[in-house]
């Protein structure tokens, strides 16, 4: 049976595709815009393959069918699975804003659920997510403990044990640095002990977050070793607990008063779509190495080996390295 097409306009799946890329195109970072574009090649050419040329006729089924073709003909994980039918869920919400399909269909794409096991070994923050809750966070909680954390992780991609060693002292604002600094001895250490040690660069836009925070927001306490944390509560330097609580918090999606599929609004502040933030360390590191951005440099700046990186790090799917191979060769 076909959906109710009252409404609806005329429109092949290519059509759809590039409206729908020219419409996000300046609204978010290119390499969103480029998983958009891998996320929504194979359904065009599911489209092809089934003779749909005209996006109105799409049903829920079609969805279901397409969701088992992907995952039939790919060698993706179920994470990645996942990513792929939330992009479509996002295209296909906005193929509805402009008659193209009929207005619930975006709510009937089946997202697969992750076991833990796996969620945990492949999660990450998307791109997308991530400057959809920084821009949140700017408009309604700006230079908030929320916010610096947040910003921080995304742009640095440190650790959650560097991001906690930081003191005042360590944020270098004239200079748009963030210098890391082994301390054991009052219980700072960074992972990789002394030898990860190492200055950050960040943007004059974080500069500007946590000066104002520092000046605005910060609690102003001392730890137990008369040192001036970065991130505090009102009890000192922010424990891990309260840190991962915080991340959990900011990346469900009702925080933004948005649907949130599974959510148990528990009191540990944890639902199904919230992640962690060695999550977020994930994206940031894959962000970066989707920009074009060497390597070398991703190693250095996250402290992290290169065969670790490769192997634990970097999740961009097997398209995008490939376009990215073509590109450079293109170049040369």
């Amino acid at each position: 049976m076909k959906p109710n097409q009252d409404h609806l306009e005329a429109i092949d799946p290519r059509t759809a595709r590039e409206l729908f890329i020219d419409h996000k195109q300046g609204g978010v970072a290119d390499a969103t815009l480029q998983n958009y574009r891998y996320h929504l090649n194979p359904f065009v050419e599911w489209c092809d393959q089934e003779n749909i040329d005209n996006l109105n006729d799409l049903t829920g089924r079609d969805m279901q069918q397409y969701r088992l073709w992907r995952k039939k003909t790919s060698d993706l994980r179920l994470m990645s699975v996942k990513n792929h039918m939330s992009t479509m869920r996002v295209f296909l919400k906005w193929c509805a804003s402009v008659e193209a399909v009929p207005s619930d269909l975006y709510d009937k794409i089946l997202i697969p659920r992750v076991p833990m096991g796996e969620r945990q070994r492949d999660e990450i923050l998307e791109a997308e997510d991530a400057e959809t809750i920084l821009e949140y966070l700017h408009r309604y909680h700006y230079a908030s403990i929320e916010h610096v954390l947040l910003a921080l992780l995304w742009e640095t991609g440190m650790r959650m044990g560097g991001a906690r060693s930081l003191d005042i002292d360590d944020v270098l604002l004239d200079r748009q640095t963030l210098q890391l600094v082994h301390r054991p001895e009052t219980e700072t250490p960074l992972k990789n002990g002394s030898r990860g040690e190492r200055l950050v660069a960040i943007s004059a836009e974080l500069v500007t977050i946590l000066d104002d925070h520092i000046r605005d927001r910060r609690i102003r306490v001392t730890d137990e070793y008369d040192r001036n944390p970065l991130l505090t509560t009102d009890r000192g330097r922010m424990p891990k607990a309260t840190f991962r609580k915080r991340i959990y918090k900011i990346t469900s999606p009702c925080f933004r008063n948005e649907p949130c599929p599974n959510c148990t609004n528990t009191a540990q502040g944890k639902c199904g779509q919230a992640v962690s933030p060695h999550s977020i360390r994930r994206g940031s590191i894959t962000n970066f190495l989707t920009n074009d951005v060497p390597v070398e440099v991703v190693s250095d700046r996250m402290n992290v080996g290169k065969k670790v990186l490769d192997q634990h790090y970097d999740k961009r799917s097997e398209e995008v390295k490939v376009e990215q191979r073509r590109g450079f060769l293109e170049r040369m």
